[in-house]
């Protein structure tokens, strides 16, 4: 038996249909790029999270790209960023001339940690770097602390990105995901817990302005149309056939949610005591992208892993590699010359199957094999 890791399958067998139908639409009028079905998405996906605007775009990473340029990022200038995340929240500083400043993150949540700035902003000081914004993450499904990142920054005049590529359809504290930065950005990469079947990402944000300057960016920094360019942009669409795809998850992404917690509960139940499970903030859901677990001191990682995948149980490695450990990013600032938590972490974590439609039985599979694994791990 082979379980996989995320079951696409079964989703698209409820929503083929409305698909389908999306698809002929699409086919019939033939505006493939900026269809109608584009700003229907966008409306649906204001109104969920309770931002103001939605811009779609065509990853989650040309997503924080369109954000930086939203908010005015400037070569030589400096965000920090926790280094325990994937590249593409690091990597669009360079791509801008910019400079990432590696941050340590908290050890229970995995996200960036807020007690921890100061060192950040003090490794960028002594690169000559001026720090003007603040990247947090919302990693594997659970939002960061953003009451106090954002205290943070307005007490330091920088201004705050969410990075929920991992974490739509979250909420802290009774504020969705999409409203508790001054940007916020997620992807729509099919593995997502809300993803499309292609590259896709948006946008959230209740400035007029910061839009205004995305929606020109989104379309190589079009003005009153895409032949008169005010700014230096990019080509960042969504396709409407994306939107389609999307729409239709839409319909039933918040009994998924429901059915992801359930299975974050079943297997909080059933290895708890075994493994370091993840543990939620006070007043935070997640949307568990992933379900991350930290494997005891001393446990061989590799063996566990792989005696699970002789078992046919898939897991995943997120990440192996800290930001500030790989080559092209080794010589950026960070936070007190080294970062513990961040070290530590990437040498212990495994995720697990994660999705809506792991079943009870199968999760008994998965947690049977983890069990043997560990056994002989040990």
């Amino acid at each position: 038996m082979s379980i996989p890791f995320i079951d696409l399958k079964s989703q698209q067998a409820r929503i083929r249909d409305k698909i389908d139908t999306g698809l002929a639409a699409v086919l019939d009028h033939g505006a493939y790029i900026m269809g109608p079905e584009i700003t229907a998405l966008e409306e649906r996906l204001a109104t969920w999270s309770g931002a103001k605007h939605n811009i779609t775009c065509s990853s989650g990473t040309d997503a924080l790209i369109l954000a930086l340029q939203g908010l005015g990022l400037k070569p030589r200038q400096g965000v920090i960023v926790p280094s325990f995340t994937y590249t593409a929240t690091a990597e669009v500083m360079p791509v801008m001339g910019a400079i990432p400043v590696f941050a340590e993150v908290d050890p229970v949540t995995f996200n960036i940690d807020p007690t921890q700035l100061d060192a950040a902003c003090a490794a960028a000081r002594d690169a000559d770097v001026k720090i003007v914004g603040i990247i947090g993450v919302g990693l594997f499904g659970q939002p960061a602390n953003y009451q106090a990142l954002m205290q943070y920054a307005e007490a330091n005049h920088l201004w705050l990105i969410d990075d929920a590529a991992q974490s739509f359809g979250a909420s802290m504290n009774r504020h969705k995901v999409g409203t508790m930065a001054h940007v916020t950005c997620t992807s729509f990469f099919p593995a997502k817990p809300l993803g499309c079947y292609g590259d896709g990402g948006a946008v959230f944000t209740d400035d007029d302005g910061i839009a205004e300057i995305i929606r020109s960016c989104r379309v190589h920094g079009m003005g009153m149309n895409k032949y008169q360019n005010v700014r230096i942009g990019m080509t960042g669409r969504l396709d409407t056939m994306q939107a389609v795809v999307l729409d239709a998850k839409l319909d039933i992404f918040a009994e998924e949610l429901v059915l992801r917690q359930q299975v974050a509960d079943r297997y909080q139940d059933k290895i708890g005591n075994i493994v370091e499970t993840p543990s939620l903030a006070m007043g935070a859901s997640s949307s568990w992208a992933q379900y991350t677990i930290k494997l005891l001191d001393g446990v061989d990682r590799d063996a566990v892993s792989g005696k699970m995948q002789a078992a046919g149980v898939p897991t995943a490695i997120y990440y192996p590699v800290p930001m500030h450990c790989q080559p092209p990013y080794s010589h950026f600032p960070v936070a007190g010359g080294t970062l513990q938590t961040t070290n530590n972490l990437s040498k212990c974590v495994m995720s697990l199957p994660m999705h809506p439609y792991l079943d009870a039985d199968t999760q008994n599979i998965i947690v049977s094999a983890l069990k043997d694994a560990l056994q002989s791990a040990g």
